[in-house]
């Protein structure tokens, strides 16, 4: 066979993008993904290896989403907080899908290394004082909290808080955290 057709390859990152995080890892097929990009199922395992290679390269948040490198970092907590309240529908479905693949074998290490490398280090690059590692990973798991809070379970009554009140609160205990 030739090589691959960008086209192609392309059109299978798009179907992948858009069907993953409505479907989930398991309920999403590589079948359901070549019927979207409207080619073989054969053309995915040439292009990606595996269902699960091109999951983890299509859940992958913008490097350039980066609001914890932005900024003084006495404002970091509720700055933070703001940039994830108003996180868009992508931000959302990739974190959902991750949280949904948590249980498959090859995610849950991917998980691990975007939480270290997505927040945890840019984080920890920022604090100083001998307990920064720790902080890092407490602010980072506070975080995680409020996302799971809102997107996982649906909490009914923080989704309709007031999103400034939120932003208040949630960014003073993100605070707490990052201060030495």
């Amino acid at each position: 066979m030739t090589s691959s057709r960008p086209s192609t390859r392309e059109a299978i990152r798009a179907a992948a993008a858009e069907l993953f995080p409505a479907g989930g890892y398991a309920g999403t097929s590589v079948r359901d993904i070549a019927a979207a990009a409207g080619v073989d199922a054969a053309l995915i395992i040439r292009h990606f290896g595996s269902k699960e290679a091109l999951f983890l390269e299509i859940m992958q948040l913008d490097e350039e989403a980066q609001p914890l490198l932005d900024g003084p970092i006495d404002q970091l907590g509720e700055h933070f907080i703001e940039y994830v309240l108003n996180a868009g529908d992508e931000v959302r479905g990739i974190f959902l899908a991750l949280v949904r693949a948590s249980d498959s074998d090859g995610v849950a290490p991917r998980l691990r290394e975007v939480h270290d490398t997505a927040f945890v280090a840019p984080l920890r690059s920022r604090l100083t004082g001998p307990d920064a590692e720790v902080r890092a990973r407490l602010a980072a798991s506070l975080v995680g909290g409020l996302l799971y809070s809102m997107w996982v379970v649906g909490d009914e009554e923080l989704l309709a808080a007031d999103r400034t009140d939120i932003v208040r609160r949630y960014g003073a205990l993100l605070q707490a955290l990052v201060t030495p």
